[in-house]
């Protein structure tokens, strides 16, 4: 998106999340009692459709040790009754998850608190049972951490970054990836 190219309009129903739309990067560590520790890169970026009623996700992170690609997760976010976030997002490791939390608006942006309502998986994917995703927008800074069950270990610390906003030189790549 250029300087020259307008705006998506934003439904006046995702309208409160607004503060959450750019493109967030930073790093990360990632810890869980049956894996290596580990750091990583980020980048987040939230976005809109014209006219409709959500907001898009996507997500990638890679190795600050090798620069290889690690995770990646997409979706979208819903904003219902003004108080209630929903959250729906699909992994490439064949996990899909549904996550609901309390929104709460601050004065330059705002916190959730989402929990997995369902969570399923293809036959090949790793026992997932449970997400809790916190996050904490102040400003220009993203904040978050990451609560999982899996493979037999029970809801436990597992992910923490913090992310600054930032407007890098999007091409057409970068705005597919956003679902723009």
């Amino acid at each position: 998106m250029t300087d020259s190219t307008p705006a998506p309009s934003l439904h006046k129903a995702i309208a409160p999340l607004g503060f959450l739309i750019g493109t967030w990067g930073g790093t990360g560590h990632g810890e869980y009692p049956t894996i290596e520790s580990f750091d990583y890169r980020e980048t987040i970026i939230f976005g809109t459709v014209a006219g409709k009623p959500f907001l898009t996700y996507g997500q990638r992170t890679s190795s600050v040790a090798t620069g290889l690609p690690l995770h990646a997760e997409t979706g979208y976010v819903r904003l219902v009754d003004g108080a209630t976030v929903e959250f729906v997002l699909a992994h490439p490791s064949g996990i899909v998850e549904i996550e609901e939390g309390p929104f709460e608006a601050r004065l330059g942006g705002g916190a959730l608190v989402l929990r997995t309502t369902v969570v399923r998986s293809t036959s090949t994917a790793k026992d997932v049972t449970e997400l809790v995703r916190s996050f904490e927008i102040d400003g220009e800074t993203l904040s978050y951490r990451v609560a999982m069950a899996a493979v037999g270990v029970p809801l436990t610390h597992h992910l923490s970054a913090t992310l600054r906003r930032h407007v890098p030189d999007v091409g057409p790549g970068l705005r597919s990836f956003a679902g723009g």
